[in-house]
């Protein structure tokens, strides 16, 4: 398959899911369309009765007239009566034929038949001549003044108004049509781009969390919100317009062949080249608007690393080298937007001005060349109902030419929002289990993010209720346990057990629904200090939630607070105190009960008169409760009741604390130089700090 062939099976593919999502609200959509086809007739008939004005009516008075002696429907002339031929009922007797013609602005009585009324006409000294080809006609004639001729409309006025009632009737339904039309399209349009927008935030939440690590959270935010909003745009404003035309476009050609069938026939030629021009701006115009959706993403990730960032930026002055790189990416934007904006006024007007060119073209090559032989004359009527069908018909066009860049942007972030939902989810399993015990066990584990393993051969058990504590180095391989007993990643090698099932058979959401976790650095959401707890969980009452934040002595440090508990959380907790988010973070485990506890250096940002607060409460908070206790100060985990030494994704050291202050290993010497016992740093020979012989990192944990 040629990457041409690539494309057109990807557009395809896109254009069906997009069809699919329009089905949701196919009811309205019909409707419009219903309204839509409706007020394209009632428009189009506009041209329609202005043709048999024109024919039938103001210049009908040049057909034939024949004496006659009844009033109805007649012109008086001269104590006589007359009345077209059309008009007469059969068997109605007629008399002689008499004609009414016009030349320049005046119109002249002759009282005979005329052969021929079509050519050139001249009149002097009461004789009209009419001259067609190389033949002369000849006529007496009288002038008719402004009542005479009076005399010959009176007649077509009834069928006059009754057109222009009709064509008041036909404005009139194209008005209502046109709001509704205009009203349920972008109502049905409003309610698929809800959907969409919901779906691909639905699918957010589902997306595994390593899938975060490596896009920034302006890219998808910009894909929810920006590229959301283009795909609106092509069901709102390109839809509308496209689907409007094409309905237009039809009824315009059918009156045309309905008008004249050679005059339809000709007009055809707009339809391929409106397709290949279509065509040959979507090549350019889609590599563009590639290029531009991208860089916009780029854009909206570096606003919010810059936002999130600010106080790093601000301490280590880099607003010029930040200001630099978003002016490169913003730069790069316009230059790619300018290119979109000349590609767009080569083509889009330019387009239409053609199109309308070669069509005035063709009128004027059809009725000129009809007029020379005679062969293709038509009536003034139908002259002016093709002009005006053909302008009306460039309505559309330049609504749909002026549409293509909207058009070729929604496809394209169409696909950006596609391919994000393409990305495989975690599966969503309905229901709840019991709350397990806790019993935790690792077995013969190994995992890599990628290629180099950062767990190898990882065996411990914790059995229910028991502190599990993870000490060593940066890197060593603690937050990695974590998140594969949270199944955010799955080892490749080993097995992990909880009361004896493997995590594999639990599905995800189940499996979390019994866990808590407290970071180091907490997360609060916008609401209420007492929200933040609940998490919005209905199962979580007002009363749980107030004993919670109690428990862990939140009620001393948050008393002083206006609103106290109900009091607002702005921009992540930003108008609190680390340990006043820590604690709330603590309260929140403590509500939601879990059989499995993680803290993850909970107390590295409390001070010490904090840590006290809630060192009874943590001990309550983990009563029954396997608990993972992340630390690098290991004075907080001397009662764990087992703990896990890690250097380079290894166990080097288990056992409680006693038992490993006896050992007089890694931990011991960790130990000592956190408290700055006994145990005094030397150097040794490769001029390494060094205690009891073992050479230690003095910025935090051993080497």
């Amino acid at each position: 398959m040629t990457p041409n062939d690539q494309t057109i099976s990807n557009e395809s593919g896109f254009a069906k899911r997009l069809f699919r999502y329009a089905l949701t609200a196919k009811g309205t959509f019909i409707a419009a369309l219903i309204m839509l086809t409706i007020g394209v007739a009632a428009e189009l008939a506009g041209p329609f009765i202005a043709k048999n004005m024109i024919d039938n009516h103001i210049l009908g008075i040049e057909k034939p007239y024949y004496e006659t002696s009844s009033k109805e429907q007649a012109a008086a002339y001269n104590g006589k009566y007359y009345k077209r031929e059309d008009r007469f009922e059969t068997g109605e007797s007629k008399g002689p034929e008499v004609r009414v013609l016009q030349t320049g602005r005046s119109f002249y009585f002759i009282n005979e038949p005329v052969v021929r009324s079509e050519g050139e006409r001249t009149y002097q000294d009461g004789t009209l001549t009419i001259s067609y080809r190389n033949e002369n006609a000849s006529y007496l004639a009288t002038k008719l003044d402004t009542k005479e001729l009076f005399a010959f409309y009176e007649p077509e006025i009834p069928g006059i108004y009754r057109l222009v009632q009709f064509f008041l009737i036909a404005l009139v339904i194209s008005m209502i049509t046109v709001f509704a039309r205009t009203y349920w399209l972008q109502s049905a349009a409003n309610r698929v781009i809800q959907k969409l927008r919901t779906d691909v935030y639905a699918h957010i939440q589902r997306l595994p969390v390593y899938f975060f690590d490596n896009l920034p959270a302006g890219k998808v935010v910009s894909r929810v919100t920006n590229d959301t909003e283009a795909v609106k745009d092509l069901f709102v404003a390109v839809l509308s317009n496209f689907s409007s035309g094409m309905v237009y476009i039809t009824g315009v050609y059918v009156a045309l062949f309905l008008l004249d069938l050679k005059l339809g026939l000709i007009s055809l030629f707009i339809i391929p080249m409106l397709i290949t021009w279509t065509v040959l701006y979507r090549k350019f115009a889609t590599k563009y608007n590639v290029i531009i959706r991208s860089r916009l993403s780029e854009i909206n990730a570096i606003i919010n690393e810059s936002i999130q960032g600010m106080p790093i930026i601000r301490i280590f002055r880099r607003q010029k080298a930040t200001k630099e790189e978003f002016e490169a990416l913003n730069e790069d934007y316009m230059a790619h937007q300018n290119k979109m904006l000349n590609l767009n006024s080569l083509t889009t007007h330019n387009l239409v001005n053609v199109l309308r060119n070669l069509s005035f073209v063709v009128i004027l090559w059809y009725f000129g060349a009809g007029s020379l032989d005679g062969a293709g004359i038509v009536s003034i009527g139908v002259l002016y109902a093709y002009v005006d069908l053909m302008g009306r018909m460039f309505q559309p066009i330049t609504g749909m030419v002026n549409q293509l860049a909207a058009l070729d942007s929604s496809i394209v972030s169409a696909k950006r929002v596609f391919e994000l939902m393409d990305e495989t989810g975690e599966k969503v399993t309905d229901g709840t289990m019991p709350r397990y015990a806790g019993n935790v066990e690792f077995k013969d584990v190994s995992f890599a993010y990628k290629k180099d393993y950062v767990l190898k051969d990882i065996s411990f058990e914790a059995k229910q209720g028991q502190t599990v504590a993870l000490v060593g180095h940066t890197g060593s391989g603690k937050s990695s346990i974590i998140n594969l007993l949270f199944r955010f990643y799955d080892p490749q090698k080993g097995t992990i057990t909880i009361d004896g099932q493997p995590v594999t058979d639990i599905p995800k959401q189940w499996l979390r629904q019994h866990m808590g976790i407290v970071l180091q650095d907490p997360y609060l959401f916008t609401g209420t200090i007492a929200s933040n707890v609940s998490l919005g969980d209905a199962r979580i009452t007002r009363e749980q939630i107030n004993k919670a934040l109690c428990d862990v002595g939140a009620d001393r440090l948050l008393a002083h607070l206006p609103q106290g508990f109900d009091e607002p959380v702005i921009e992540k907790g930003s108008t609190l105190s680390a340990g006043q988010r820590q604690l709330i973070s603590f309260a929140r485990a403590l509500a939601f009960n879990p059989a499995i506890l993680i803290l993850d250096e909970a107390t590295a940002n409390i001070d010490t008169e904090t840590e006290a607060l809630i060192q009874d409460a943590l001990e309550v908070l983990k009563k029954g409760r396997t608990t993972f206790i992340i630390a690098h100060r290991l004075s907080t985990i001397r009662s764990a009741d087992q703990i896990l030494v890690l250097h380079r994704g290894e166990i080097v050291e288990q056992g409680s604390h006693d038992e490993l202050m006896e050992q007089k290993g890694r931990y011991f010497k960790m130990y000592q130089l956190q408290q700055g016992g006994t145990a005094v740093p030397q150097v040794n020979d490769n001029r390494e700090p060094v205690i009891s012989g073992a050479p230690v990192n003095l910025a935090g944990g051993n080497v």
